[in-house]
Parts: C-alpha cells; sequence; structure tokens
C-alpha cells in the first residue's frame, strides 16, 4: 500500500486538491464521498491531517471508519 507523508496528506484537506482524506491509527481514508466532510471539515475536525487524538472526543467510535476506503499509510 502506498506511503504518504503528513506534508503530503496535509494537502488532501478539501481545500488544495479535491481530494478529501484524513488519517486514524496509521491508515489514510478517503472521505471525499461523505456530505460531512464537505470542504474538509467536519464540525470542529479538519481534513488533510491524523485524526487518531481527536477521537476521544467525538460522538461516535473508530468504526465509522469502516465506512471508508483505505487508499494509503502514513509514514511516521
Amino acid at each position: 500500500m502506498k506511503e504518504y507523508t503528513r506534508a503530503q496528506l496535509a494537502l488532501r484537506n478539501g481545500q488544495d486538491r479535491e481530494e478529501i482524506w484524513c488519517a486514524f491509527e496509521g491508515n489514510i481514508y478517503d472521505v471525499s464521498a461523505s456530505r460531512l466532510w464537505r470542504e474538509g471539515k467536519h464540525y470542529d475536525h479538519w481534513a488533510g491531517q491524523d485524526l487518531t487524538h481527536e477521537l476521544p472526543d467525538a460522538p461516535h467510535t473508530a468504526r465509522v471508519f469502516e465506512r471508508f476506503t483505505i487508499i494509503g499509510k502514513l509514514k511516521n
């Protein structure tokens, strides 16, 4: 699976490019098709970044990521 740096992920924020991606636990997910991520923002969260540490504040579990396709891995 292709690996992406944090800088490459940051470009997929819904503003700089059409892709809307976010990372969780080392996987990068394409959330472009979700109406909840329009323009790269989902409530107080922004696309193009690792959301692993944000999940405890979310009203849902990690299972929400099962809805999305993993398109790569986040490089350390």
